[in-house]
């Protein structure tokens, strides 16, 4: 191959690479996998669904077991640093939810943690979350309300409710009745790829 086709390749190959954009999901056992096999989980089946759809995009999930919103505010400097990410999804609140934790509390990690995400030069999906009837109206009316608050607030992509279209269906949950089965991955993604798809064309 002649030395002009070699650099003109290099300098191509280099140029993709410096395009290529990276996606940090930050989330709980929703998102991390829990009770999944490897490669079931919805973060995996997006990089296969950007990969597919030509979008140069790296996904990196970063999501914890067990996190709160308090615990993933606590981490989030570190990762945004680590890993420099240009779209972060931010899908907690959950765990404070089902610890019958403040949502005042949540509000303010939630706003925290876009805060710092904006100033690292990340865009920010929030992903909201609900809580079963049985914590009561007043408590299940606030924590709803808090992710479409703080969307509105922060002007910040938002999904209001991850487990939209099946969260009525038991036969797509683990058995603990709370984890997501693997039929339900695919779902979860489309409702994620509903509010995250403007933001790759932007």
């Amino acid at each position: 191959m002649p030395l002009r086709s070699i650099v003109t390749l290099l300098f191509i190959l280099l140029s993709g690479a410096a395009q290529a954009a990276t996606i940090l999901v930050w989330g709980d056992s929703l998102s991390a996998g829990y009770g999944l096999k490897a490669g079931e989980a919805w973060p995996t089946l997006l990089q296969t669904r950007l990969t597919r759809e030509g979008f140069r995009h790296t996904v990196v999930n970063d999501s914890v077991s067990g996190e709160t919103s308090s615990g993933g505010r606590s981490r989030l400097p570190d990762a945004l640093a680590r890993h420099k990410p240009d779209i972060l999804i931010l899908e907690l609140g959950a765990n404070d939810g089902l610890r019958g934790l403040k949502p005042d509390l949540l509000a303010d990690n939630l706003a925290a943690m876009i805060a710092s995400a904006k100033k690292a030069g990340a865009r920010v999906l929030l992903v909201g979350m609900r809580m079963p009837p049985n914590y009561g109206p007043a408590y299940t009316q606030r924590f709803e309300a808090t992710f479409a608050d703080i969307a509105r607030t922060h002007k910040v992509g938002f999904v209001p409710f991850l487990f939209d279209g099946f969260a009525d269906r038991p036969e797509l949950f683990q058995a603990d009745g709370i984890h997501p089965a693997a039929e339900a991955q695919p779902m979860i993604l489309d409702t994620v790829w509903r509010g995250l798809r403007t933001m790759l064309k932007g």
